[in-house]
């Protein structure tokens, strides 16, 4: 069985509760739910949140919208993503997570296609950071059970804790990984939701493209802000991978 799991939390330093903000009459976290369920490589759905009682309301919004979930460490994600993926007894996992409302079923397909069809541990489109093709905000990653319980056996460094996958492409001798590129390099639109700016960003565009598609492809997405360029330079200038690095930070003061 192929699960996608999202990952959620209410806690966000730059924007606090970002997950369940509206727009329009629905929580964000609604839009990004719609979207990957209509992937045709994903077998079951489910939200994986933390104990903590800040994210009650994520829990909630799942029991009212009858979506799977599950609740585990709020800074051990890698332990919380191992806990939900043995849960549902899966095979292959899809990780997604929560702050990219807009991210097209189609290149979760894509992606889902490249893993199946070659021999790779591991297959995503916006890892390593360097030199991605993609726009921040249409991440998927997709790995067996099997390595990511080997992870979770053996990542000991905290941003191999808390991101899940670094343990995966930092160490090449153990793993195969592959990252699929486009051939047009789209890592100039930015369709993740970090800033008050990306969240005006996400707001115009389902409020812009809903009404004629819900299920609007990246390349009507990239269309839309080509000819609004106004609404793509309101989050232009926000540097890509800022958690990543504080992180990397940690680790060094840990002793790494």
């Amino acid at each position: 069985m192929i699960a996608g799991i999202i990952q959620a939390r209410m806690g966000s330093n730059r924007l606090p509760g970002k997950v369940l903000k509206d727009i329009n009459g629905y929580p964000m976290l609604s839009y990004m739910i719609e979207r990957v369920s209509a992937a045709k490589s994903i077998d079951s759905l489910i939200v994986a949140t933390s104990v903590d009682s800040s994210d009650d309301p994520i829990v909630e919004f799942c029991k009212n919208s009858k979506i799977l979930y599950y609740r585990g460490s709020l800074e051990d994600v890698l332990d919380r993503y191992y806990q939900t993926a043995k849960k549902l007894e899966c095979d292959v996992i899809v990780r997604m997570t929560a702050d990219c409302p807009l991210l097209d079923p189609r290149v979760i397909d894509t992606i889902v296609e490249v893993y199946k069809n070659y021999t790779y541990d591991y297959v995503a489109n916006t890892s390593p950071p360097d030199r991605f093709t993609f726009p921040e905000g249409m991440d998927v990653e997709v790995f067996s059970f099997k390595i990511l319980e080997k992870a979770w056996l053996e990542a000991k460094k905290p941003s191999e804790r808390e991101h899940v996958t670094f343990y995966f492409w930092q160490n090449p001798q153990i793993f195969s990984t592959f990252r699929y590129d486009l051939s047009k390099d789209l890592s100039g639109y930015r369709l993740t939701v970090d800033y008050p700016e990306d969240f005006e960003v996400i707001k115009l565009l389902i409020t812009k493209l809903y009404s004629r598609n819900h299920l609007c492809t990246l390349e009507n997405i990239v269309q839309f802000l080509d000819e609004h360029p106004e609404t793509k330079n309101l989050n232009a200038d926000i540097k890509p991978n800022e958690g990543w690095k504080s992180s990397f930070i940690k680790d060094k003061e840990a002793g790494y």
